[in-house]
């Protein structure tokens, strides 16, 4: 398919996608917990903001996640997003690099179901530090990943955690904060994640830079693993009163 009619398709099946997606949610969810609708809406959400950044910051527990969080998900997004650059940079075909990022998503769907069954079994915490600590060595790995079956076998070991460390860190986060806030605090916690996005490009990009060996740029995402998983152990044994 010509480049120039694959992306206009690529982009109505997503749309067709998230709109099946959306279905049952429209016909069967109902919302608990919410802020009615008020007058001056625009002044008044920068008054809730920060009373919610307060709550957050008075909450030791929430806010240690949150900070781990915001290292660690950095890491994986900035995978996620590279991967096809480091893989072009270091000379890697470019239809293989494409498969394998589709064998990544394959491979991500019943790996997050598996992940799922464990977290009945086990705790959401353990879980989210095997998750951690696998990404941490997944970083490493790619210092020295220089052939396609390496690249091949990154993006199967990136899918078997990528959608487990996501919906694990929901999952948890969804059980420490105070239910009733639920939406303002998941507010905060998408912007956590969103917002950290540029720390992980920054940091392969600075040191790609500086040493000319993408390699090393990715290496650095290890730090950020490393630092996430050094809070959430914090935040595993912090007391939310505290």
């Amino acid at each position: 398919m010509p480049a120039g009619a694959a992306m206009p398709a690529a982009l109505i099946l997503n749309a067709v996608w998230w709109f099946g997606s959306s279905l049952p949610l429209l016909r069967n969810y109902q919302q608990i917990h919410g802020v009615p609708r008020q007058d001056h809406v625009f002044r008044n959400s920068f008054a809730i903001l920060l009373h919610v950044l307060k709550d957050v910051r008075g909450n030791r527990k929430v806010f240690l996640f949150l900070l781990a969080f915001f290292f660690y998900i950095d890491g994986v997004y900035t995978i996620i997003e590279m991967a096809t650059a480091y893989g072009s940079a270091i000379g890697l075909d470019t239809a293989g690099l494409l498969l394998a990022l589709l064998v990544t998503q394959i491979v991500a769907f019943p790996c997050a179901l598996i992940f799922g069954k464990l977290a009945s079994r086990y705790k959401n915490t353990t879980l989210i530090k095997v998750c951690i600590a696998s990404y941490f060595c997944i970083a490493l790995f790619a210092v020295q990943l220089d052939r396609q079956w390496e690249f091949w076998l990154l993006a199967v070991w990136v899918g078997m955690f990528q959608g487990g460390i996501q919906a694990l860190s929901r999952s948890y986060f969804a059980a420490i904060i105070p239910p009733e806030k639920s939406g303002e605090f998941f507010g905060i916690f998408d912007i956590c994640g969103k917002g950290a996005s540029f720390i992980g490009t920054t940091l392969v990009g600075v040191m790609t830079q500086v040493t000319h060996d993408p390699g090393a740029g990715v290496g650095m995402l290890a730090v950020l693993f490393l630092a996430g998983f050094a809070v959430f152990l914090r935040a595993e044994k912090a007391d939310p009163a505290s």
